[in-house]
């Protein structure tokens, strides 16, 4: 057990997952009958934990675990580092971004896919945990389409909002005009 703000929080740990990789699920309770609120969240060291401003990772998993905090529900911790390219491969691609790729072609570059994540994993998490109607999260309609394509009932997908800075905002364009992310919930910081 371990503590979101003031409520009790079940950590959930997996074995036998599609993948190799120590995802684990942060569970707030809900009330009974209440469809549980899910957030896939992708590792990002340098943003959940450095606090970079090249993403919007950090404040994304901040917002989860307040709306946790209030409503209960269930935060997917999932070690895709840099959509799944890896954290060696993710600090290369900072270095091509800085000389002016954005950040899927920079992935490209580096001979990987522009995002390589496989929601199949939190698909068999949320099925272990029992959770296979959800609320989910998120400004990414690939989350949404690859539970859906997992047999996970998604009924309601709510952005999360858009932490807009001069740091980010080139790679936030690239996530709505090449990923097809949905960036028109309300902005936070620079306009």
């Amino acid at each position: 057990m371990a503590r979101v703000g003031g409520r009790s929080t079940e950590l959930v740990t997996f074995s036998g997952l599609p993948d190799d990789g120590e995802h684990v699920a942060c569970v707030l309770p809900t009330g009974p009958g209440v469809t549980p609120l899910v957030r896939l969240h992708s590792e990002c060291l340098t943003g959940d934990l450095f606090g970079s401003e090249r993403c919007d990772c950090g404040p994304q998993l901040d917002e989860a675990l307040a709306h946790m905090e209030k409503e209960g529900g269930t935060v997917l911790y999932l070690r895709q580092e840099g959509r799944g390219i890896g954290l060696y491969n993710k600090l290369d691609a900072y270095v091509l971004q800085d000389q002016g790729l954005d950040t899927f072609e920079a992935n490209r570059f580096l001979g990987r896919g522009s995002d390589e994540r496989d929601y199949g994993v939190a698909a068999a998490m949320l099925h272990a945990l029992g959770q296979t109607r959800v609320r989910l999260l998120t400004n990414n309609p690939d989350k949404a389409v690859q539970l859906r394509a997992h047999g996970i009932e998604v009924v309601e997908v709510l952005p999360t909002r858009v932490y807009l800075t001069d740091e980010n905002a080139r790679y936030l364009s690239a996530k709505a005009e090449i990923g097809g992310h949905t960036l028109n919930a309300l902005a936070e910081g620079v306009s």
